[in-house]
This record gives structure tokens, sequence and C-alpha cells, in this order.
């Protein structure tokens, strides 16, 4: 694979049942890459490892005043050094390549992952481990892959020039043979508390980032609430320890390149001492002497690679076993013995949702309203209706929800969000213009027109077309208005009315939203009601919601309290027979039940939670 060629058509199935297990799966399907890099690495270190017995030839050519041998051995420098200037500049072609090609597979199978996995990856794993993971753990991973193939050319020539020397001056290569092995090895004791220290610092940077990133996604909330500084203050200290842990760290990989350049050093002062004692005897000749000295000043070269693989290893393995446990991670657990036939053609099933976990039942081409006393349980639950894992709540191993008898679980990815699409209660706005955050694969029946109409982005439109660039003499086009990443430029109303209308756009089989509608005033939930159920009409369509407006316009209403359904049938209804449902609603602190509420005392709708105030805040 050769970098203009990426990105991979298939990344492949990676081996995650180990963090080593995955650096091999990794090498092995860049075999060879990795052949091509050891290849030229031969070919440079050959050349440069040839060069003391040339210049050792030139002395002892002019100790003898042999002219005739000086040019031979000129020449023959000279070809060396094209030699050692190809195999680098090739070598560092084929490293690098290596590298990219490494760090781009494992960052599409991250991709993959998370595409999978949707936003439950970041309910089991946290979002700051997820970020390391994808930027510094697949760096240091395609580090280790790149720089292999450079060490084991290293050692093949150093392992040759060592018995090399051996033979050519067994009294000086025979010491030189005996020390390199006990100099590249003298760091290993020192690695494994330099790589704890490594791994305390991520660990640290990790949990800063994470919190760099609430902060930052709340900034407008924690100015409402003027908990700016503390926020600020939490982040400071999380950015001292990090530089703290970081100093630890580069304290203990800077004694192992002490140690690194220390010992050659000593190495080389003993080697030149016994030479010229040697010499002076007259047991070895002056150019062998100095074809001794340039092969351990080359040696030095091979020993710094010895470190870079040492270090590179340690630091790559942990960050291998995060990202194999991060691979690993699975859309599904489905429950012992659970069977299902699926959907083998790729049509998605059609029919009603049920949850048997939970008992909620939406029938087929209705709008079923789900109230729910705790707004995290309502996340987990509108999560799980899409077929995603369960991650709290529920059992992990309670059966899957099924669309017309059909496991969601047992449903190819592809197929299963075809059929039902859930949008969360805090939706992502990528940046890009209007058409472009509209432009997602739809079945075509519902025109975007239509769907900006039912979702009330009217006065969205307006805003943004006083901001897209117009033609001349022509009115400006509210769709080739930009958006700003997570769209930091709108409300919170118009960011839920634009992603509404993103989701009815796609029109799928089953539509499930999570408080589509916490953020804006009252007349525009009941304008946005009128419309989705008028869109929707004959398509089974969930929403979360503890809205009147929103639950009277619905077919059917589902009261869930702890998990469960506890009640079913229309807000009337309800609001006569249900006490803890009219508790919700009405936002009544006491019931008359004495139940406190759905879920716990004092339980409160989330349309009381000020967040409908200030539309345009």
């Amino acid at each position: 694979m050769q970098i203009h060629q990426l990105p991979y058509p298939d990344p492949g199935r990676p081996d995650v049942r180990s963090g080593s297990r995955l650096l091999v799966w990794l090498i092995r399907g860049q075999l060879r890459g990795q052949l091509t890099a050891l290849l030229w690495g031969l070919v440079h270190l050959t050349a440069v490892a040839s060069f003391p017995v040339a210049v050792g030839l030139a002395v002892q050519a002019v100790v003898d005043r042999s002219g005739t041998r000086l040019a031979l051995v000129g020449g023959l420098m000279l070809l060396l050094g094209v030699l050692s200037a190809l195999g680098d500049t090739m070598l560092h072609r084929a490293s690098v390549t290596n590298w990219i090609t490494c760090a781009a597979r494992v960052q599409q199978l991250l991709a993959r992952k998370t595409a999978e996995l949707g936003s439950t990856l970041t309910r089991r794993v946290a979002a700051g481990e997820v970020v390391a993971v994808s930027t510094a753990d697949v760096e240091k991973i395609g580090w280790f892959v790149e720089a292999l193939s450079r060490f084991t050319a290293a050692l093949v020539t150093a392992v040759t020039v060592c018995v090399a020397l051996a033979l050519y001056q067994p009294a000086l290569g025979g010491v030189v043979a005996l020390a390199v092995p006990a100099l590249a090895l003298a760091v290993l004791p020192l690695l494994p508390r330099a790589t704890r220290r490594a791994d305390e610092q991520r660990e640290k940077a990790g949990r800063a980032t994470e919190l760099a990133s609430d902060t930052v996604a709340g900034l407008r909330v924690l100015r409402g609430i003027g908990g700016e500084e503390l926020f600020l203050d939490r982040y400071r200290r999380a950015s001292q320890e990090v530089r703290t842990a970081a100093v630890r760290s580069a304290r203990s990989w800077a004694l192992i390149a002490a140690v690194q350049v220390a010992l050659p050093g000593l190495l080389m002062i003993g080697v030149v001492g016994y030479g010229a004692v040697l010499a002076r005897d007259g047991r070895i000749a002056v150019g062998e002497l100095v074809t001794v000295y340039g092969a351990v000043t080359f040696l030095l070269f091979p020993l710094r690679h010895f470190e870079e693989i040492a270090q590179a290893y340690s630091f790559s393995r942990p960050s291998a076993r995060r990202a194999a446990r991060v691979l690993a991670l699975r859309r599904t657990a489905p429950a012992a013995g659970q069977t299902g036939a699926g959907a083998a053609d790729g049509v998605p099933p059609d029919g009603d949702l049920h949850d048997p976990g939970s008992g909620l039942l939406a029938p087929a081409g209705l709008l079923t309203a789900v109230v729910c006393g705790d707004p995290d349980a309502a996340g987990r639950l509108a999560e799980r209706l899409g077929g995603h894992a369960a991650t709290g709540g529920l059992e992990p191993a309670a059966p899957s929800v099924r669309l017309g008898g059909v496991a969601l679980d047992e449903l190819p990815l592809e197929t299963a969000r075809t059929a039902v699409l859930v949008q969360d209660k805090d939706p992502v706005l990528l940046s890009g213009t209007l058409a472009e955050l509209l432009d997602v694969p739809r079945s075509g029946a519902v025109p975007v027109a239509a769907a900006l109409a039912a979702a009330q982005c009217g006065d969205v439109l307006d805003a943004l077309g006083r901001t897209a660039p117009a033609a001349d003499g022509a009115a400006s086009d509210p769709m080739a208005a930009r958006i700003t990443e997570r769209g930091r430029s709108l409300s919170g109303g118009q960011r839920q009315r634009l992603a509404l209308a993103r989701s009815l756009v796609t029109d799928p089989r089953v539509l499930v939203l999570d408080e589509p509608t916490s953020a804006v005033d009252s007349h525009t939930e009941a304008r946005i009601a009128e419309g989705l159920a008028r869109l929707r009409e004959g398509r089974t369509t969930v929403v979360f919601t503890a809205s009147p407006p929103l639950l009277d316009r619905a077919d059917r209403v589902v009261f869930v309290r702890d998990g469960l359904a506890a009640g079913a049938g229309t807000h009337r209804e309800l609001l006569r027979s249900a006490p803890g449902y009219r508790a919700v609603v009405t936002r009544e602190t006491d019931p008359p039940d004495g139940t406190g509420g759905p879920d716990r005392p004092g339980a409160r709708s989330r349309s009381d939670r000020g967040e409908k105030i200030g539309e345009s805040a």
C-alpha cells in the first residue's frame, strides 16, 4: 500500500485479543513495506559500515606510499557514499510510508468502530480516552511499526560488523563483540519505570482533554450560571498535573539517553587506549587500528536504533492495548440462547417496535410518546431502541429490541441504521453550509422544504439568509449560509429545530426522538407537534418528551417508571388514571398517590428546567 492509494478499501479485521497481537497483525499486514524498508536499510548501513574499512585501507596506502591503492580506495569511498545516500533516502521514504499507512489503517478501524457504536462509544469509554487513542496512541503504534524494519537492519549490520571485527582483529574485535551486546541491554532495567511514568502522563493528559472538551461544550451554560472560573480552576489543576507527570517522564527518558551516550563513550575510550598499546607494541598496524576505531564509531549508530526500538515498544504496547480495547467493543451483547432470522436480503424489517426489556411497544405507523421522569434513563432507552447495546439502567443481557419480530442486534449494521434512526437530546451539527447539513442519506419521500417547515425553521432560515453570500442583484440563499462547528453560532432552539429537520428529511421507517423540543418556546412547540404528526403520518415515530403539546398530538403515550412501562393510553387517559404520570407532565412535586414523582422524590419534567427561557440566548 502506497500513500497515494489511501484510504484502504477495507482495513481488515484486526486481532484485538491483546495489544501485542494487534501489533503483530499490523506488521503482518505491512509485510511488503517492512521488507522494502529492511532492504534499503541494509544497503544504507552496509555502506556506512564499510567506510571504516576504506578509511583504514587509505591510511595504510599512505603509510606504504602507494598512490595506486590510494586512488582505488578513493573510488571505493565515492561508491560507498553514493550507496549510503541512496539507501538513506529510500529507507526514509519506505519508513515514512510504513508509518503513515499503519496509522491510517488504525484510524480507519477506529472510525469504523465509532460509526458502529455511535453515541454508545463514549458511554463505554471516556471521551478523553477516545481522543487519546485516535491521536497520540495511533502515532505511537505507527512509530513502532515503522521503526521495526530500521531496527532489524541495524541488528543484522551490527552482528555482521562484530563478527567481522572478531575475525579481522581478534584482540580488539573480541572486546568490541562482547561489549556491544552489553551496551544494548544496559538500558532494559530502566525501561519499566520510564514506561510507567509515560503511562501516568498519558492518563492525566486524557483526563485533562476530557475536562477541556466538556468545558467547551458547556461554555454557554457555564456563563449563564457563573461557573466559568470553577471549571477553569479545575482545568488549571489538571494541566499542572499533566506538566508534573511530563517532567517525571522526561527525567526517566533523559536518564536512558544519558546511559546510551556515556557507556558507548567509555567503550570508545577503552578501545582507543587498548588499540594504542597494541599498535605501540607492533601487534597491529596503524591502518588496522583506524579500521577498528571506525567500526566502533559506526556501532554507536545501531545502538541508537536499539534505544529507539525499546522506547517505541514501551510506548506502543500500552497504546496498542488501549486501541485493542476500543476495537474489541461490540455493538450488541445478545442474551444467551437468543436467535433470529434477521434480514439476510438487506431489506429493513417493518412492523411494531418492541423492547422486551422495558415492555415498551410502539405500534407501526403511529406516533408514540414516551414519558420517563429520569432524563438519563430516557436517553439510555432511546439508544436501546436504535439497536445499541445497553450500558446502564437495563441489564446488558436483556433481549434485543425487535422490529417486526426481528431482533435489531441480528441485523447488519447498515440495515439496522436504515430501519431505525435515533436523534439524541444533544444532536451534533457539523460545520458547513445548511445544504450540506441536510444532504444526508434519505428515502426521497420528504422534500427538504417540507422538513424545514415541519420543524418550524422559518425564522432560522431568515437569520441564516442575512449571513449567506448573495450574487449581484439576487437575494441571499439561506441554504448557502455556513454553520459553525456544532452550530455554536445558533441558539439552542435553532440547533434543535435544524437537527429535527435533518432527521425528518432522512425519513426512516422508525424515527426515535429524545426531547426534540426542550429548548423551544411553547407556541413553537405546539406548531412542531402539528408538523411532526402531519409529516410522519403512517410512519412509526417514538418521541421521548414530557411536553403537553407533543403528548396531546401522540396517538399513544407510554409512561416508563424505573425502566419499565408502567402505563399506556392517550395523554388525557393517563392524566386521569396515572398519578405518577400526572406528576411528571404537570410538574407536581407531591402526586396524590404519594410516590413523589416518577423515579425519584421531587422529579420534575425537563420542560421546567429553564431550557426554554430565552430562545435566542
